[in-house]
């Protein structure tokens, strides 16, 4: 199984995904007043299909959650991931 990590990086407006140690993909983001807007989401294609875009975009929401802020999808991933994942509706900020 691999070591899968996903951490934030502030300086660089990103959530970094890490696969045993490898970086393997990040969501980028612009942060406003309340709302962090979850611009893009990338996996590198040696990665994909392992379900390494969900654990980074669940970390992503779990940490705008804790932070009291709202997210808000731009990124069509991080949006279709929201729909399917309804316990995440009180952290997505409208438009």
């Amino acid at each position: 199984m691999a070591d899968v990590q996903v951490t934030h990086s502030p300086q660089e407006e990103r959530y970094v995904l890490k696969v045993d140690g490898e970086t393997a993909g990040f969501i980028d983001y612009l942060d406003e007043i309340e709302v962090r807007v979850l611009t893009h989401t990338v996996v590198d294609s040696e990665f994909s299909g392992h379900g390494y875009a969900a654990q980074l975009t669940r970390y992503a929401l779990d940490d705008i959650r804790r932070l009291g802020k709202q997210a808000r999808a731009v990124c069509s991933y991080v949006a279709a991931y929201v729909t399917k994942h309804p316990e995440y509706s009180d952290v997505v900020a409208g438009g």
